[in-house]
């Protein structure tokens, strides 16, 4: 595996390969890698010639008080496993290369920025839209290889993608889960044992709405009602939302008539999770 750090260096590799008629992939992280991250790898490996992974942890898209600095970053295990994966080329810039000096330019994609995550996390998407476009400018990969646990981050990216025009095609991996239904995520590694045991309540209250709409249920409000009532089960659960929206517009529904994400972000103690799952009637 090649590692780089600056610009110049990933470009100059990166056109070694076109020049060779290769195919590019890109999986852009935060580090702190986990089961998911290395699903979206092996999906990228069997779709192109190539594989890029980006580490870089965003000061852009961490509220001011967010967990930027005790984010996770274990960076010698993560590149063990992304050479283990196959990986061709890790990309780990610094803040200064892709935040120079004077750097005032931002991203948004309006409309699907405000809900969900965007409600409790002012900026986070302008900080996520503006770091991708950035990656993606340096890298310029054929596909862009995304995780379904973050499903709001890639349906604006998708957006910004296609407003943009960038020559690349969008692709989601399945979210990733540990053998209780935990949803894979860096942040799991903040979690108390016992915090642990009641992060299954995200999981558990997905798939009571996941039950009822295969059994006809159709009401927004009662799959939200069903979610909340699980999550009682688990004191430690602190709700931050719970939402059934069109999974274009991410516009909330009152009715599921069309494809949705239904969407849940909760703390416990001091560590945020969110998950989903999409669903259409047939």
């Amino acid at each position: 595996m090649k590692r780089a750090g600056s610009i110049a260096a990933v470009r100059r590799t990166l056109a070694a390969w076109r020049r060779a008629g290769d195919s590019i992939a890109f999986v852009p992280t935060m580090g702190a890698l986990h089961r998911g991250h290395l699903s979206l790898v092996e999906r990228a490996r069997r779709s192109a010639d190539r594989v890029v992974v980006s580490i870089f942890v965003n000061p852009l898209q961490f509220g001011p008080h967010e967990d930027l600095t005790r984010y996770p970053r274990p960076i010698r295990r993560d590149r063990e496993l992304l050479a283990a994966a196959g990986v061709n080329l890790l990309w780990e810039p610094g803040v200064k290369d892709l935040y120079g000096a004077g750097d005032c330019t931002r991203v948004r994609v309006e409309g699907l920025d405000h809900g969900l995550e965007g409600a409790v996390r002012p900026g986070h998407f302008t900080g996520v839209a503006t770091v991708v476009a950035k990656l993606l400018n340096v890298v310029a990969p054929d596909e862009l290889w995304l995780g379904q646990k973050d499903g709001q981050q890639a349906r604006l990216l998708e957006q910004m993608v296609d407003d943009l025009k960038m020559p690349v095609v969008i692709r989601r991996g399945p979210t990733v889960r540990e053998p209780d239904g935990v949803a894979c995520s860096s942040r799991n590694a903040y979690l108390t044992p016992a915090e642990r045991r009641e992060a299954v309540a995200l999981a558990h209250g997905l798939e009571e709405a996941r039950s009822a709409l295969e059994a006809g249920e159709r009401r927004a409000a009662r799959l939200i009602a069903q979610i909340r009532g699980i999550w009682k089960r688990y004191p430690r659960v602190r709700e931050d939302y719970v939402a059934v929206v069109d999974a274009g517009s991410l516009e909330p529904v009152l009715k599921v008539e069309r494809r949705v994400m239904i969407a849940v972000a909760a703390r416990l103690g001091r560590t945020r999770l969110i998950d989903n799952f999409e669903w259409e009637p047939r």
